[in-house]
């Protein structure tokens, strides 16, 4: 992959739970500056193929590159010990859904924290990125706050902020407003919106499906653990391929239209 514009390489990756195969032979690239929106029916393995894609969870069989490196494999075909995954994991931020922030640290010290122990970059560089990470996603004011005085959409945008710190190759936001209250999940795709705008490498596992036809370069949709279609969000919104596509989109058309008559 060396020399290409490839950021991400999913080649073949399967994953299993027991008996329960979560993943089966899961394969596609993401180009830079793409915004992938990863959609798909609740237990469909959406979560899982991130969490493999960081390699929070091995896979079973298949290969993943992020930027021409192998994660969780080294050079000898071994399994990655703590250290090895270390180094290729600082090029992959990730974004939970239940925010992940160290609780006995201030938001600033949340955004520093990886940054000096882990990259060993000078505190001061990295103090001034941190500052500058919180104006853009509009938390300056709230530097030396602890993260129990925030509200949920306040943590997640110190989540995604945190996970810019670490100036990473690849986004992974696993339904990063899946925990929040309705009227504080705008906030948060409005900083997702801008990231998209600025051409981030992104891949978004996520149920709001105004902001994947918005923002999405790409869908890629996943059903029983399988790439079951990909293409612009336009063309899947309008025109899905199959048969379980837009099943799926019916479905989410009706929710949203009872939604709007309960409100």
């Amino acid at each position: 992959m060396a020399g290409t514009s490839k950021v991400l390489d999913v080649a073949g990756v399967s994953k299993r739970f027991g008996d329960v195969e979560v993943l089966s032979d899961v394969s596609f690239q993401v180009d830079k500056g793409e915004t992938v929106c990863v959609l798909g029916p609740s237990g469909s393995g959406k979560s899982t193929l991130l969490r493999c894609i960081n390699w929070l969870e091995q896979p079973d069989a298949g290969q993943i590159y992020v930027s021409g490196s192998q994660v969780g494999v080294n050079r000898a075909g071994l399994v990655m010990n703590d250290r090895e995954l270390s180094a290729v994991r600082t090029r992959i931020g990730m974004v939970f859904q239940h925010f992940a922030l160290w609780p006995h640290l201030t938001v600033l010290q949340n955004l520093m924290e990886a940054p000096i122990q882990v990259q060993r970059r000078p505190k001061g560089e990295v103090r001034d990125e941190a500052l500058a990470l919180l104006t853009k996603v509009g938390l300056m004011d709230k530097q030396n706050v602890f993260p129990s005085r925030l509200s949920g959409g306040q943590k997640q945008r110190v989540g995604i902020a945190r996970a810019l710190a670490m100036r990473p190759d690849l986004l992974l936001f696993d339904e990063p407003t899946s925990a929040l209250d309705p009227e504080l999940v705008t906030e948060v795709l409005a900083v997702m919106r801008d990231l998209a705008r600025e051409g981030r490498t992104m891949v978004i596992v996520t149920h709001e499906m105004g902001f994947a036809r918005e923002a999405a370069t790409r869908v890629l949709f996943l059903d029983r653990g399988r790439v079951v279609e990909t293409g612009p969000p336009n063309v899947f919104f309008a025109h899905p391929e199959t048969e379980r596509a837009r099943q799926f989109l019916q479905r989410y058309a009706g929710e949203t239209s009872a939604g709007r008559r309960s409100a």
